[in-house]
């Protein structure tokens, strides 16, 4: 059983619509149907103070631009953003860290949280899939996945335990392919830095990653992709000191709105 929320909570909550959704499975085979969270609120309802949110390292960009633009309709109102690998935010949440929301960048490090019964049942935000990123003028000639086996060249992989690691894990099974890795990066935007900075021939990152880096890098899409896209969950906690703020952020996202900053990034709509 979930903690209770506190009263104000409740009493917010319960006047939300309770939709249902059923999460699209991602290759892990733990992954469960889950409820949808109540994603609106009535408009009656006040929204201001600060909100925590921590959020996978892939949307600091789409989340800062958002978040901004939540605080304009809100006045009053204050986001406060930690962005970084989805697995270690999942055992910050789980281990008691002060936090109002959590967006993951995989239903595996979202299911952490909600199996410790922190957070409430999560939504799909968005959907984003890897892409090949190698300096601008492509040093190591990359081409494509298979390259990634070649000894003489520096690859980045972010690690295994971090969503963006374990796609590229199904990504390389899907393709039979065993890489020569050089660097193992805690979170995505580590990876891309190597990249950026010329200490690797190529990296594996998401398309919005790749987006973001503009000239800096090029991006080479390849077929493997598909095999390995992932979920992005979003989740008010259990514990949540501003839950008001919080589920209005998650309606916000969801937004028309919301959703047209984050396909303009690069991710695809739920």
């Amino acid at each position: 059983m979930l903690r209770s929320w506190s009263v104000r909570a409740t009493a917010c909550l319960a006047a939300t619509l309770a939709v249902t959704l059923t999460l699209a499975a991602c290759g892990t085979d733990d992954e469960v149907a889950t409820p949808a969270a109540p994603s609106s609120l009535p408009e009656s309802t006040s929204v201001s103070g600060t909100l925590n949110v921590f959020a996978a390292a892939s949307l600091t960009g789409t989340f800062t631009e958002l978040g901004k633009a939540f605080e304009a309709a809100n006045p009053g109102t204050t986001v406060v953003f930690n962005f970084g690998a989805s697995s270690a935010l999942a055992q910050q949440v789980v281990s008691g860290a002060p936090v109002d929301l959590f967006a993951a960048a995989s239903p595996a490090t979202m299911k952490t949280v909600t199996d410790a019964g922190d957070a409430g049942a999560a939504e799909v935000l968005v959907r984003n899939r890897l892409q090949i990123a190698v300096p601008a003028d492509n040093p190591g000639a990359v081409t494509g996945l298979a390259d990634f086996a070649e000894a003489d060249l520096e690859i980045a992989l972010c690690a295994p335990k971090v969503p963006c690691g374990a796609a590229a894990t199904k990504a390389f099974e899907a393709a039979g392919i065993t890489p020569s890795v050089d660097t193992e990066e805690q979170d995505v935007k580590a990876a891309l830095a190597k990249v950026t900075l010329g200490e690797v021939d190529a990296a594996l990152v998401y398309r919005t990653d790749v987006l973001a880096a503009g000239e800096k890098v090029r991006g080479i899409a390849f077929p493997e992709a598909d095999e390995a896209v992932n979920d992005y969950l979003i989740a008010v906690t259990t514990e949540a000191t501003n839950p008001n703020a919080a589920v209005a952020f998650v309606a916000y996202v969801l937004s028309p709105q919301g959703q047209r900053v984050l396909t303009a990034a690069g991710f695809d709509s739920p």
